[in-house]
């Protein structure tokens, strides 16, 4: 395997290199693609520099005379610009092959971790199962089919299950949810956390195995302060929206003072949302 950074040969283009490589595309040509034809037909504006995208992902193509590309399906036409450039400079063209793109948790937006809609491969089991749990009823197959390695044939049979009924969506989850945990752990992993799931949202009780912290001092913190030094939160910005929302609870009850200071002598448990706990001890 090799790691190529295209800063390599893209810094050693000139101004009459880009001039160049632009003479090898219309206007019309990148017009084709989706976004820009939308963009133009409804008379939102494009800017030039938004052009030069594909031609310098297509270029890429070109310096490392690449046999296949490998994208999702909204990289569909930067890979064949691909293509298009490596003709244009004489060398053999790429196959192309494209993959289907995985919805988030949010069921609109791909799957990404800079929009927090994601199951993360390296995520604690109980984490990724119960995050498993909260996808979209519709988007049951489609992880089944793009998630998992089963077999066509059980694939097949679980879309059918589902498509007449035989089948409720929360079970097809739980078991989409134990394949998904076991492929990145193993079995008892995903039934630890099937019992953690069941336990939490179906009897309504506090995790067996909630993670301990141990914490200096006897004194209080603010909540909102304790939420981003656990990293239960990203900032104290989402902290407060969270307890606004209703989203935090300690020791199972519903906190919306941001003023809130915790106690640290009592070792409470925070909770936020529906899956993040965590019981802090005094060290």
């Amino acid at each position: 395997m090799e790691l190529h950074y295209n800063s390599t040969w893209l810094n050693r283009l000139n101004l009459e290199d880009i001039i160049y490589l632009a003479s090898s595309i219309t206007v019309a040509r990148l017009l084709e693609r989706n976004d820009f034809s939308e963009r133009f037909s409804t008379g939102k504006p494009i800017s030039l520099h938004e052009f030069f995208y594909p031609l310098m992902q297509g270029y890429d193509s070109v310096e490392l005379e690449s046999d296949v590309e490998l994208g999702g399906t909204d990289q569909h036409f930067n890979v064949l610009m691909g293509r298009q450039l490596q003709e244009h400079f004489k060398k053999e063209k790429q196959v192309v092959l494209l993959l289907h793109l995985l919805e988030g948790l949010d069921g609109v937006e791909k799957m990404s971790k800079s929009k927090n809609n994601y199951i993360g491969v390296d995520e604690e089991p109980h984490e990724m199962y119960g995050k498993t749990m909260s996808i979209p009823d519709a988007l049951i197959v489609k992880y089944l089919e793009l998630s998992t390695d089963l077999p066509l044939e059980q694939k097949k049979q679980v879309k059918e299950q589902l498509g007449k009924g035989k089948l409720h969506p929360r079970d097809a989850k739980m078991f989409l949810a134990r394949t998904i945990v076991s492929t990145f752990y193993n079995i008892e992993e995903a039934e630890r956390a099937e019992e953690t799931f069941k336990a939490v949202f179906q009897r309504r009780s506090l995790p067996e195995n909630i993670p301990v912290v141990k914490w200096q001092g006897n004194g209080t913190i603010p909540l909102v302060d304790l939420l981003v030094e656990l990293k239960m939160q990203p900032s104290k910005t989402e902290a407060r929206k969270m307890i606004q929302n209703g989203g935090v609870r300690i020791n199972e009850v519903k906190i919306r003072d941001l003023n809130k200071l915790v106690n640290i002598k009592e070792e409470p448990i925070i909770q936020v949302g529906k899956r993040k706990f965590v019981k802090l001890v005094r060290d």
